[in-house]
């Protein structure tokens, strides 16, 4: 079973995997949202992504990097 938009804080991890050198904070939503599309695992409906919930993808991976 793939990722899902609400799991955010997995979503976080792999993406600190996958780009350890970015600072989420400087990212752009719509960057996010394609990193988070191209991801192996994900396997989610585009549609269903809202700023909320990037927002929380973001949350996340400063989190993980804390």
């Amino acid at each position: 079973m793939g990722l899902k938009w609400t799991d955010t804080q997995e979503i976080a991890i792999e993406l600190v995997e996958r780009y350890p050198e970015v600072d989420p904070r400087a990212l752009r939503f719509t960057d996010l949202r394609d990193w988070v599309l191209g991801l192996d695992d994900f396997d989610d409906d585009p549609k269903h992504c809202g700023e909320r919930v990037l927002e929380a993808i973001q949350m996340n991976w400063i989190d993980e990097l804390d």
